[in-house]
């Protein structure tokens, strides 16, 4: 977390005497949806998280606090969690929420349509105690669970059924695609897809307010020169990102602030472990390398990783060995090494595994999720070149991008992945688990790898309190997706946003922007 300029209490102070303002900011991608249940993506979710509210939220420390709940505890000898609910919440249509709202947000966030169904893999039932209690039984004792659902957001049962809404749609779309109706601190009042959003604060809102902002707009720019114009110029008051090789340029402006920081995502390449043949190129057909371990340590050692971040990420990043960065809770410093970059040796591993000769396949990239992720593909081309592996790249939008991908249209892809509760289990269930529909796991696993013992170990490390035991169970799986070359993780990507100089707010290591925490001075 970064705090400009001031302490937490001055902060307050300036949102209090503050005069009332109207506030612009722009970023890359348009969430996709204003359904909190159709897309699991964190421009989503960050957005939403404007709008919507779940039992619980994430403090600017990351910290787990009360929400829509004022209180939890475990239920017997981890048979569940209680939560107490919030009396006196409205939904910005003014309808109450009570426990029939959880009861049905669980009901629709975890089943077939949604996209956040595997969020509920430990949940055997929800039980709706009274109007203002719910119990949420899990399979095992699991101590991260109410972490784990700091992004789940209540609906309104009522206004979605009258919708005709009940069912997320991230293919054609619904009522809730385009309309919202939560309970947070700002409220949808315009939306066209693709550019513009408009908030503004719901004044019927529990909570505490420490904004200033009577009107918020929010306006996908896709072009990097285009946002850094519309910053300077004052057109937009915050955009995120800020390109790499303009920070210098905007650090020496004194009407703007450059905050700078470091996500917790990490940046891989993936690869098709299922798929018989290759599907791109004039190779297409013919057997898929990328079965092959010996082949996919050879993209990992062909990858120079320290090039990348000296010349497209201007030392602005870090570099990743793991599923998730050095600060995440559960990460295994006995695996901390990456691979070596190393021509030969990667040419060696191919010649061992029939393929001295090279081959070509197709490369997916979106070009306007993660910074610079078009030029960092097309660097990762390049490389991989020098030992005669041919990628044609194709690189495109992110709403067309997910598509493609859940789809098997891919030989290789480019990922991020932020986990949503700060622990290394979390990518493990949705990356590495072997895709299970009926238990929800492996919702990200697109390319389909599959180990038992990574299955066998997971529900052990949700269920486990011994953090020793668990931290074990943690490096005997990151060793096997490393030993594996499951992904090859590149670098943690960094955080960079451009403001005027008079805008005050928190960025937070997942990227969410939230607006309840902005000052226009």
């Amino acid at each position: 977390m970064i705090f400009r300029k001031s302490a937490i209490g001055l902060a307050m102070l300036l949102a209090s005497t503050a005069q009332a303002a109207d506030f612009k900011w722009a970023s890359t991608t348009d969430p996709q949806t204003m359904d909190p249940h159709a897309v699991n993506s964190a421009p989503v979710l960050g957005f939403l998280n404007n709008v919507y509210e779940g039992l619980v939220r994430r403090g600017k420390d990351m910290s787990v606090e009360p929400a829509l709940a004022v209180s939890w505890e475990p239920i017997g000898d981890g048979e569940g969690w209680r939560f107490k609910l919030r009396e006196g919440v409205t939904f910005h249509d003014g309808s109450s929420f009570d426990a029939q709202d959880v009861l049905f947000s669980y009901q629709r966030a975890s089943g077939e349509a949604a996209d956040t169904r595997s969020w509920f893999a430990p949940v055997s039932d929800v039980v709706v105690v009274d109007d203002y209690t719910v119990d949420i039984m899990t399979t095992a004792p699991n101590p991260l669970f109410p972490s784990s659902i700091a992004n789940w957001m209540i609906m309104d049962q009522g206004w979605t059924e009258a919708n005709d809404a009940v069912v997320p749609d991230k293919e054609t779309g619904n009522y809730a695609t385009i309309n919202a109706n939560g309970t947070g601190a700002f409220k949808v009042t315009e939306r066209e897809p693709g550019l513009k959003t408009v908030l503004e604060p719901f004044e019927g809102w529990w909570g505490d307010v420490e904004h200033n902002i009577t009107r918020a707009e929010f306006n996908p720019i896709q072009n990097p020169a285009t946002a850094v114009a519309a910053l300077l110029s004052g057109d937009v008051d915050m955009i995120n990102p800020v390109p790499i090789q303009d920070v210098a340029r905007l650090q020496q402006n004194a009407d703007v602030d450059v905050i700078q920081g470091i996500e917790a995502r990490v940046i891989m390449l993936g690869f098709d472990h299922e798929a018989e043949a290759l599907k791109y190129t004039d190779d297409a057909g013919k057997p898929n390398p990328f079965r092959d371990a010996r082949v996919r340590q050879a993209v990992a050692q062909a990858v120079n990783v320290d090039a990348i971040l000296a010349t497209i990420m201007r030392g602005n990043a870090e570099p990743a060995s793991q599923l998730v960065s050095p600060a995440m809770s559960g990460f295994s410093d006995a695996n901390a090494e990456r691979p070596a970059f190393d021509v030969e040796a990667a040419k060696a591993l191919l010649a061992e595994a029939g393929y001295a000769d090279g081959f070509s396949f197709g490369l997916k990239c979106p070009n306007d999720r993660y910074l610079n992720d078009e030029a960092v593909c097309q660097a990762v081309v390049g490389m991989l070149a020098q030992i005669g592996i041919t990628a044609e790249l194709d690189a495109m939008p992110v709403r067309n991008y997910w598509p493609e991908l859940r789809e098997d249209n891919y030989d290789m892809y480019l990922l991020g992945w932020s986990p949503g509760t700060f622990d290394a289990e979390h990518p493990v269930r949705f990356l590495v688990a072997t895709p299970n529909e009926e238990k929800k796991l492996g919702s990200w696993n697109f390319g389909g790898f599959s180990n038992a013992r990574v299955d066998e170990l997971l529900p052990m490390i949700q269920s486990e309190l011994d953090q020793t035991k668990r931290q074990a169970m943690l490096d005997e799986v990151t060793q096997i997706y490393q030993d594996e070359q499951v992904y090859v993780p590149m670098y943690v990507q960094p955080l960079v946003w451009g403001t005027r100089s008079n805008v005050e707010l928190t960025q937070r290591p997942d990227n969410f922007f939230l607006l309840r925490w902005v000052t226009v001075n």
